[in-house]
């Protein structure tokens, strides 16, 4: 088989995978918050093959993925969506791809949506497992974290969002959900035994996402998040994955980071709300 025949395009069949993937990580997410905190209503749901969670009116896991990718989506179809929402007091928010059925965008456009956040969705093609180093030049390993480490792994994965005080509340949350989720690998980046980084994963049709990354402010430049990467492709190329995908704001410290560890942008998804 030539390079050529192997170079995946950034079109419609790419799409799919990269928004069904992301989509399913975060139903992981509601069934693990529905199991751990059912008071908080989470569900989710699918229609026309778009999911749609529910976590919370304020949570950022309260939206859909898949509008309009698989198949056209009716007026029927959205309405569904939007009772889904308005009888539980939320917004509608959809994450939508550009290479979504163009009459999904007409229908947002009829029901007075409007694009509030743009995110790159950026992947890589991973072949054989290749990456042979599990500890850095500053002597930092990485490893899949034990069932039993999930509430460590939180605090961790928090503490390096303890800068951002309009999201410091939300972190750790956020991580036991990551950490206790089904389907979803969780690794640790140490030095000298101490964690100091963490790094997610979920897996779906070969497509590892990559997550969850954080390090605690007092220990960047240090390699962890490389360490953490080059850790993830490995395992997901060791479990049967052809492609990493990642998402980050558009121009972002994220996005350059991905981009030179080989993440080319497949498109810019955008963000559609109706209060």
């Amino acid at each position: 088989m030539t390079n050529q025949e192997l170079f995946l395009f950034s079109d419609l069949s790419l799409s799919r995978r990269l928004e069904r993937t992301e989509g399913l990580s975060s139903v992981a997410y509601i069934e693990a918050r529905a199991q751990t905190s059912p008071e908080t209503g989470a569900q989710w749901f699918e229609v026309a093959g778009t999911l749609c969670m529910f976590d919370g009116k304020d949570s950022p896991l309260t939206q859909s993925f898949g509008l309009g990718i698989f198949e056209p989506v009716s007026e029927d179809d959205i309405q569904n969506i939007e009772d889904f929402y308005s009888v539980r007091g939320s917004a509608v928010n959809h994450e939508v791809s550009p290479l979504a059925d163009a009459s999904v965008f007409d229908l947002l456009y009829d029901r007075r949506y409007k694009p509030i956040e743009f995110t790159s969705v950026m992947f890589r093609q991973i072949g054989p497992a290749s990456q042979d180093s599990q500890i850095n030049d500053h002597g930092i390993s990485v490893r899949v974290i034990d069932p039993n480490e999930a509430d460590a792994w939180a605090k961790t994965s928090a503490e390096g969002w303890s800068e951002f005080l309009e999201y410091a509340h939300l972190m750790y949350d956020l991580a036991l959900l990551t950490a206790k989720r089904p389907g979803g690998m969780c690794f640790i980046a140490e030095k000298e035994g101490q964690p100091i980084a963490t790094g997610a994963m979920s897996i779906h049709d070969g497509v590892a996402l990559l997550a969850g990354a954080s390090t605690i402010p007092s220990m960047r430049q240090l390699g962890a998040q490389n360490a953490l990467l080059n850790s993830r492709l490995q395992y997901a190329a060791e479990h049967g994955c052809d492609i990493a995908m990642m998402c980050a704001l558009p121009g972002s410290a994220s996005q350059r980071n991905a981009e030179r560890n080989g993440f080319r942008i497949a498109y810019t998804r955008t963000k559609w709300s109706r209060s």
